[in-house]
């Protein structure tokens, strides 16, 4: 698989706001928030040169983890259909699809539909999941579903790449002689694995194009990418592997009111520097979120960076 970005570039994506509203990260602001916020997001991420715009993905969530997660969370492929008819550049990634939930050739069937109908602009992040409730009320196998992550990532290379009749013969999975089209626009579909646990990890390096972290501090991705690097050499992987990290919060200047001592804030310089900081360690794609008080605050946020921050992050 070859890389999605250029390789010694360090890009920069968001996680879309409104789509999901966890308490550990929506502002204030996305509980009125309408399609029409979400789409100007996406048009300005479009605009600015952002590498790519990521939706989530929950099923159903429990009353139990209400409290902490919210029970806001689009369908990802919905909500990426949706804005890949109003953008036209900036890639569509699932961050993360958990795709023990469906059969491969269900997620393919949606994927490859997807990525034909924008122009090859798919990235699909693919997670184990951790809310039991939703794999049993589907009937999904909780316990075992790193297992069938790993199948699920096997069968779907054979279900997204250029064949009208994919095949794959496994453990969980067995089909051939089943057409599907329309085929990806992409001869083959990045799959970029998310998570941080050493499970994840060990599949990022041995399965995936391009891996995920999960909130690793700063201090800790060194080593995290040291270990990815060592398991997919010791696997006997060749092809390359784009690293990606979530940063900080972010706001470009000062934005005179209280958001957070981790928040990055200062000069476009100054944040530029803090930020190269990941391409150093050995990160291609990092993932930006700004402290917003509304929508026109984070758009004009997103556009100070493009304008300012972006030019200095590979000098």
């Amino acid at each position: 698989m070859a890389r999605v970005f250029p390789e010694g570039q360090l890009v920069y994506g968001m996680q879309l706001p409104i789509q999901s509203q966890s308490t550990l990260y929506a502002e204030a602001w996305e509980a009125a928030a309408t399609p029409h916020d979400l789409a100007e997001i996406a048009r300005t991420a479009d605009r600015t040169g952002f590498a790519y715009i990521a939706v989530c993905d929950h099923v159903a969530i429990p009353r139990r983890l209400a409290g902490a997660m919210g029970t806001v969370w689009y369908d990802p492929v919905a909500a990426l259909g949706f804005l890949a008819g109003i953008t036209e550049r900036v890639r569509l990634m699932s961050h993360v699809a958990v795709l023990g939930l469906r059969h491969p050739l269900l997620t393919a069937k949606q994927y490859a539909t997807l990525d034909h109908l924008s122009g090859g602009r798919l990235i699909l992040g693919a997670g184990a999941g951790h809310v039991p409730e939703e794999f049993d009320a589907v009937g999904a196998d909780f316990p075992g579903r790193g297992a069938v992550l790993n199948e699920s990532i096997d069968a779907l290379r054979a279900a997204l790449g250029p064949d009208e009749y994919p095949e794959h013969h496994g453990e969980l999975y067995d089909f051939a002689g089943l057409a599907q089209l329309p085929r990806p626009a992409q001869r083959q579909v990045p799959i970029w694995v998310g998570g941080s646990s050493p499970a994840a990890v060990r599949r990022a390096a041995e399965r995936a194009d391009g891996w995920l972290p999960q909130g690793d501090p700063r201090d800790r991705l060194p080593g995290q990418i040291a270990r990815v690097r060592a398991l997919r050499e010791a696997a006997g992987v060749t092809d390359p592997i784009e690293i990606g990290a979530i940063t900080e919060p972010l706001y470009v200047g000062e934005p005179g009111r209280p958001v957070g001592r981790r928040t990055l804030t200062g000069k476009p310089d100054a944040i530029a520097e803090s930020l190269r900081a990941y391409a150093a360690m050995g990160v291609d794609q990092i993932q930006v979120r700004f402290r917003s008080r509304s929508r026109t605050e984070l758009t004009d946020q997103m556009a100070a960076f493009a304008a300012g921050v972006a030019p200095h992050l590979n000098q």
